[in-house]
């Protein structure tokens, strides 16, 4: 379960955050007629699909089947063949990840992507390095507890415990990731994505790696983070009792088309997608 008081540090994080909140609308997210290929090979074709605002936002299918090519190019890693990638209006698709980031999309990763020789704290303040601003020649001379570098460090630090104490991360606060359990790093790599106060976050496969009570404990988060940081999420996840349980709305898609959108219950019972998806899990 989450840690006590994980409601109060989550309306302290909520005040500082400088969004404007919004209601829902269907012009918050969404993707435009999304096409890649590879050597030849169509790994995405004509994908299109709309994310309501604080909504979570469930994209499945089978392994190959072009769900993280879709997260590589919303982020910016990869650049679309055609398509946009809409984000409050402006277009995404040509930025570089770094100034998508900016925007406010943040992501974790299949296989994370960590500093394992330095610790959970250090990797979370990482997160932060998008606000900062105070540069590297400043922030070495911190002439005295107000200086402006000073002030910036305590704020930092101050986001960086709530989310610490939101994760229940305070027993490995000091320890190098390179000696964590691989569910703990994926907790740590959810941390620091939360770090860059995003209003849209992508999740590829959290609870890849994680035993029993830890995905209990992750769907608790998740839901935390939807309602409490009022953050968008897609979500690419192979446990089908996660997707079914807390997702708003489902993408099902194979091969890199779309299958169908709909609500868990539209999705769970449509025969395609039981044979292209739910099937292979029996």
């Amino acid at each position: 379960m989450a840690a006590p008081g994980c409601a109060t540090a989550l309306a302290a994080v909520t005040r500082e955050r400088n969004y404007e909140r919004r209601p829902a609308s269907m012009d918050h997210f969404r993707v435009e007629n999304l096409s890649i290929s590879f050597g030849g090979l169509k790994a995405v074709s004509n994908v299109s699909f709309s994310v309501d605002r604080n909504s979570i936002f469930s994209i499945i299918g089978p392994n190959g089947s072009g769900k993280t090519t879709i997260f590589n190019m919303i982020s910016g890693i990869y650049k679309p063949d055609q398509g946009r990638v809409i984000c409050d209006g402006e277009n995404m698709v040509g930025l570089t990840p770094d100034r998508i980031a900016r925007k406010g999309i943040a992501r974790t990763f299949q296989n994370i992507e960590l500093f394992s020789n330095a610790t959970v704290m250090d990797n979370l303040m990482l997160g932060r390095h998008i606000h900062m601003k105070t540069g590297v020649f400043t922030g070495a001379f911190m002439w005295g507890p107000r200086s402006k570098a000073a002030r910036e460090e305590v704020k930092n630090r101050e986001i960086v415990e709530r989310i610490i104490d939101f994760l229940d991360l305070q027993s490995i606060r000091d320890s190098f990731v390179a000696n964590l359990p691989y569910g703990k790093r994926k907790l740590v790599e959810l941390g620091r994505a939360l770090a860059m106060e995003p209003k849209i976050l992508l999740l590829d496969e959290p609870s890849a790696g994680m035993n029993t009570e830890e995905k209990e404990d992750l769907n608790i988060w998740i839901k935390d983070i939807q309602d409490d940081y009022k953050v968008t999420i897609l979500l690419i996840e192979h446990d089908m009792n996660m997707i079914m349980g807390i997702s708003d709305r489902i993408f099902a898609m194979s091969q890199g088309e779309k299958i169908i959108e709909g609500t868990p219950a539209e999705v769970q019972s449509h025969p395609e997608v039981i044979r292209a998806y739910l099937g292979e899990e029996r």
